[in-house]
């Protein structure tokens, strides 16, 4: 479930729950909103949390030392992007 669909069923959900007002013969129309709104609070951390992070990067700085110029220090800097799976590279 993505972000999208869990904003849409807090949305149904929070217009079942609160503003309409229809009776259904063993059925309440707000229990099935707050059902709604929560499945959709529910789905929406988890698309957060635990779907969210896929892509994980580490920034690898090394000093190069250039002997000819004065003072001459370098710094370079290189960054590496892992899309899943795996254990993210140790830190330098």
């Amino acid at each position: 479930m993505g972000i999208g669909v869990s904003i849409f069923l807090i949305a149904v959900g929070a217009i079942l729950a609160f503003a309409v007002d229809a009776e259904v013969s063993g059925l309440d129309i707000a229990v099935v909103g707050f059902i709604l709104i929560g499945a959709g609070v529910i789905g929406l951390l988890l698309t957060m949390f635990l779907w969210g992070p896929r892509r994980r990067s580490s920034v690898e700085q090394r000093a190069v030392y250039d002997d000819g110029a004065p003072g001459g220090r370098v710094v370079e800097e290189r960054r590496r992007y892992d899309d899943g799976g795996g254990a993210p590279p140790p830190a330098i």
